[in-house]
């Protein structure tokens, strides 16, 4: 069994109530769980501490056991703990998960054939975790005294010429598969042999502003 876990916090700084934010007529997390319901082979399941959230995540189709305990809903929380705490309560009640697919559902850009494809590579692949990612052109810059280049400056490349070795990839947030035991031995949603998981460009969107919203509704709805 893949236990499919949807993270969804009731507080947001950014945007407040993001989870709940109206994104082409429906919530911003209900995309993420049609996306999810869609898939076979998944265990849907949403992870929030707020009832809202709960009631919204229940008629959208997800199961929500419980409310997530106040302490793993703070600001700082990580992420990985809120997974640990999922896998505990699914293993007491429907048996330990084989592996865990975490989705962020601040990023509900995903093509109808992601999330099958992304088992399907974790599956022929072998790997512990898998990441999602988007590519990058590869002319990025890190600050220092003097500033370094990813690339080299001598010989700027053209796109079309990248390489398997020279093509670079931004996380995007969106998704991530990792076996259990990583997440029991590493306390990580990434550990062990990693893979990546290429998406499509338009998938990397992770919504933080009003303007990603505008982006993600076009994207979702195609107005």
């Amino acid at each position: 069994m893949t236990l499919c876990v949807i993270p969804a916090r009731g507080g947001s700084k950014g945007v407040p109530r993001k989870n709940l934010l109206d994104v082409g007529g429906k919530p911003l997390i209900a995309w993420t769980i049609e996306q999810a319901l869609a898939t076979p082979g998944l265990d849907v399941l949403v992870s929030t501490d707020d009832e809202e959230i709960a009631e919204v995540a229940r008629s959208a189709g997800a199961w929500v056991p419980w409310l997530r305990p106040a302490e793993l809903a703070q600001d700082t929380t990580p992420t990985e703990p809120v997974v640990r705490h999922a896998i505990g309560a699914v293993t007491a009640e429907r048996g330990r998960p084989d592996a865990v697919m975490l989705l962020q559902a601040t990023s509900p850009v995903r093509h109808d054939d992601t999330l099958a494809r992304a088992l399907a590579e974790f599956a022929d692949t072998g790997v512990d975790s898998m990441v999602g990612v988007v590519e990058q052109p590869p002319f990025i810059w890190q600050a220092g005294d003097p500033p370094t280049a990813a690339y080299d400056v001598a010989a700027r490349p053209r796109r079309q010429d990248l390489t398997d070795a020279t093509r670079r990839y931004r996380e995007t947030g969106s998704l991530y598969v990792t076996r259990t035991e990583v997440y029991e031995q590493h306390d990580n949603r990434l550990g062990g042999r990693i893979g990546l998981f290429v998406m499509a460009e338009d998938e990397g969107i992770d919504i933080d502003t009003e303007l990603d919203v505008a982006l993600a509704v076009r994207l979702l709805t195609g107005r």
